[in-house]
């Protein structure tokens, strides 16, 4: 993370470095920017996702292995694993209600891709350069739609544990995601 960290600020001062240099960027570099966000934000989402497995596997393990031994926190260390470990009942919904947020952006973002390509559609009624090829857009859309129902299943999974207050919420606002992504 700290590697993810330093090249990021690596590359905040590279673009600020551009765009004093450059007053405007062409457009190849804003699409491959936003490109570049949505990959991120996804690969951040399906790691929540993946913690989240992690993190209900470990409280399902928990209890006593094959060999009669007690299993669960005495046998691991909480900071030679990674985050899941041997976490707080409270931490779960937590980490879900991170993977909702991190789920809504992406969205937002898919919806925003999807106004732009309807605003180049228009001018190109009016001669401006249009392409045609949906593949990327498709793509962010079947990815999108691929961690929805991977954090969906999750949730269903660890619904015992969310309770009678916050599952309802949360799929109310799974559907809202999907329904959004239907009705554009």
């Amino acid at each position: 993370l700290r590697l993810v960290a330093v090249l990021k600020a690596i590359l905040e001062g590279e673009k600020a470095a551009v765009l004093k240099r450059d007053r405007h960027l062409p457009l190849s570099f804003h699409r491959r920017q936003e490109e570049l966000k949505f990959s991120l934000g996804l690969q951040r989402l399906q790691h929540r996702v993946r913690e989240i497995q992690v993190l209900r596997d470990g409280s399902a393990g928990e209890g006593l292995g094959q060999d009669g031994a007690a299993r669960g926190c005495q046998g691991r260390q909480r900071n030679a694993e990674p985050r899941g470990w041997c976490c707080p009942p409270q931490e779960l919904p937590t980490l879900i209600l991170e993977a909702m947020k991190e789920l809504e952006v992406a969205k937002q973002q898919v919806l925003k891709r999807i106004q732009i390509w309807k605003r180049q559609q228009q001018l190109a009624g009016n001669g401006a350069l249009f392409e045609e090829n949906l593949a990327p857009l498709q793509k962010r859309c079947e990815s999108l739609v691929e961690v929805y129902f991977q954090l969906h299943q999750q949730v269903m999974a660890a619904s015992a544990e969310l309770g009678a207050e916050m599952l309802p919420r949360l799929l109310e606002r799974f559907n809202e995601v999907l329904s959004s992504l239907v009705k554009r």
